[in-house]
């Protein structure tokens, strides 16, 4: 059985380290995590900041999410998984949206960590808005 360490929404900053060491187990030869962070630039523009915000049932769309991955990778040696988006004003570096797989074999934890990715950034409720140095502003809806 697969065990979902973690799955949410935080305002608070995401760790790649903590998500990671909570997806360790004996049973794993691998970890492999996707770390998600704020870029300077965007479209040819230069980004000073993200502000994140959310649905109310981000955080279930996430569980559930975390949940359909477990049970596609049942019986695949996948042991533990981690999936984290933040919300809240984000500077250039902070860690956006982060997810960690352990599995007993690299081939299995790196199909499920993408696996997540890929889900995640396609259905959850998050809209990004970007903030530019001379002000403006721009909104779209991605993880």
């Amino acid at each position: 059985m697969i065990e979902i360490v973690g799955a949410g929404v935080s305002e608070s900053p995401l760790d790649p380290a903590e998500a990671s060491a909570a997806v360790g187990d004996d049973r794993a030869g691998a970890v492999v995590s996707f770390t998600g962070v704020v870029r300077n630039h965007d479209g040819g523009r230069a980004v000073d900041r993200i502000e994140y915000s959310c649905h109310p049932k981000a955080g279930e769309v996430i569980e559930s999410i975390a949940a359909k991955c477990a049970e596609a990778f049942e019986g695949r040696g996948v042991h533990r998984l981690w999936v984290g988006h933040r919300v809240g004003e984000l500077a250039v570096g902070d860690v956006a949206f982060l997810v960690a797989v352990s599995a007993s074999h690299r081939a299995e934890a790196f199909e499920a960590c993408s696996w997540l990715v890929e889900e995640v950034k396609r259905d959850i409720p998050v809209w990004k808005r970007q903030v530019f140095p001379d002000g403006s502003h721009e909104w779209s809806n991605s993880a």
